[in-house]
């Protein structure tokens, strides 16, 4: 228990005392419930969000804009603008940020996945909803300049989408997910178009 996040070994502690002073039906239920979230919840293929299906909830829903991707690093960041309620398109979860002094590159991150997702389908907005981090601005950039390139190709029937970020209402070196609803929804609407 004590591996968990944000958990000590104090905290560990209480917690298996907890279980154990529990009806045992409670605990094997408990038990199952982790058996079946790691069986059963796997990523997106579109998005790499969570899901229990092939495409997530917010994909396969023809009623949201598929031609606005709104790019995040982590799962609880879509989880924070859905809980806006003010966006009605689709995410592309990276899962985390080009970091260096971390070892993480943009190999390691669903950057790839997320240009051949603008390259092939009729997307018209690309959102870069990052933390504003150092880390989280160069992804952004790096990312800004990986589309350029897609588009600068000759060739290239398409015309590139509009990249954004978001309006600088979250504090810097601020999480996403942190922010309040409030907040992270006006941001999201004030977007800004990068150039």
């Amino acid at each position: 228990m004590s591996r968990l996040p944000g958990v000590g070994r104090r905290s560990a502690m209480r917690l298996v005392l907890h279980l154990l002073r529990q009806d045992e039906s409670q605990t094997l239920s408990l038990a199952d419930a982790l058996k079946t979230l790691r069986t059963e919840v796997h990523y997106c293929r579109e998005c790499h969000n969570i899901s229990d299906t092939d495409l997530c909830e917010v994909c396969a829903n023809p009623r949201r804009d598929h031609a606005m991707v709104c790019v995040v690093q982590t799962i609880e960041d879509v989880m924070a603008i859905e809980a806006t309620q003010m966006y009605r398109g689709v995410y592309h979860v990276l899962g985390g940020v080009i970091s260096p002094m971390d070892g993480i590159g943009p190999r390691d991150l669903e950057i790839n996945s997320l240009l051949e997702r603008i390259g092939t389908q009729d997307i018209k907005e690309v959102i870069l909803a990052l933390s504003p981090t150092m880390e989280g601005d160069t992804t952004g950039f790096y990312i800004f300049r990986q589309i350029q390139n897609l588009f600068s190709v000759n060739g290239k029937e398409k015309v590139m989408p509009k990249v954004t970020v978001l309006a600088r209402g979250i504090a810097q070196n601020d999480e996403l997910h942190y922010a309040d609803e409030i907040t992270l929804g006006r941001a999201l609407a004030g977007r800004t178009e990068m150039k």
